[in-house]
């Protein structure tokens, strides 16, 4: 097995630091496309956030919540909580 470089060892490092902020920022995506599906779409738009928020440490009794009232916003209310816990853990 090669090794990696010094430029893809710094990419990597990179993702890995800033991990969070980008299961956040596409939290905020799949909560727009959610006011905006319905049906089938609406669903998988939904399993797709409990996935990413199951990575950002969300409890499952929240998340259950969240896809029983089927409310987008209620989702993003959660979302701001996040963005906050996060800017006040950041230096």
């Amino acid at each position: 097995m090669e090794k990696r470089s010094r430029y893809q060892q710094n990419i990597i490092r990179n993702y890995y630091e800033n991990r969070e902020s980008i299961a956040l920022q596409r939290v905020q995506e799949l909560i727009t496309e959610l006011y905006l599906a319905e049906g089938k779409s609406r669903a998988r738009h939904w399993k797709s956030l409990v996935g990413h928020l199951e990575k950002l440490g969300v409890k499952p009794a929240r998340l259950q919540q969240l896809v029983t009232s089927d409310k987008p916003e209620l989702a993003a209310k959660l979302v701001e909580e996040l963005l906050a816990q996060q800017k006040k853990s950041s230096p």
